[in-house]
């Protein structure tokens, strides 16, 4: 499983030569701004809500790849109604899609489009692959929620926001490392506005004096599990 961080929430994940894309909010982002959306591969887009800097690139990948939008009911109906095709999905939730197995959990945040049409209830995704699981929270608070998570999976990594202010922050993202029992972790949902600059050094930091294992990846930068 190849893993690569397309910068704030958005990443690409390929998993014996299927192409997935999580919340693609690319081509705004000054910051990710080497990332040419036009040359990326997507046979399933991932998203876990409706907001504008998860959703924006969304129209325009599915357009060109074909790839089958995966979320909640409402956010996949609103891409249907657009010509897009979808595979919807709602809370507790789980199918088999031929990368692996994909449970839609829990999140606590709120989700609506940029129109201001509701876009359902805010998740996460619980990846199990061939060979690795992954937990992808998206944007959230910490919930004890995330307590279930590890009493039917060991997971190899869980991909965590770590920004603070419309999300968990570091200390936050801290226990929500002990309650998915994964102590490695890739940070996203940080730096790309001012509300959720962070200190990458007292970041990783306060994860390692916890004998954990932050990773930030610079955009494009991928790992392999």
């Amino acid at each position: 499983m190849k893993i690569t961080f397309y910068g704030h929430a958005s990443l690409g994940i390929e998993v014996n030569g299927v192409y997935i894309l999580v919340d693609p909010f690319i081509s705004a982002n000054d910051k990710a701004s080497h990332i040419d959306i036009n040359t990326l591969k997507a046979d399933y887009v991932l998203l876990t809500h409706a907001h504008q800097d998860h959703i924006l690139d969304v129209e325009t990948i599915a357009k060109l790849t074909e790839a089958v939008i995966v979320s909640n009911f409402e956010i996949v109906s609103y891409f249907q109604n657009k010509g897009l095709e979808g595979h919807p999905m709602n809370h507790g939730g789980s199918w088999d899609f031929e990368f692996g197995n994909v449970k839609y959990v829990n999140a606590i945040h709120s989700s609506s489009f940029p129109d201001g049409s509701y876009g359902g209830q805010p998740g996460g995704f619980v990846i199990e692959g061939e060979r690795k699981n992954i937990y992808i929270a998206g944007d959230t608070a910490l919930t004890m929620d995330m307590k279930l998570i590890p009493l039917q999976i060991k997971l190899d990594l869980a991909i965590l926001p770590i920004g603070d202010n419309f999300t968990m922050g570091i200390d936050d993202a801290i226990l929500a490392s002990d309650f998915v029992a994964c102590d490695k972790i890739l940070g996203y949902h940080y730096d790309t506005f001012g509300y959720i600059e962070i200190d990458h050094e007292e970041a990783k930091r306060k994860f390692f004096d916890k004998n954990k294992d932050l990773m930030l990846l610079d955009i494009g930068e991928s790992i392999e599990l």
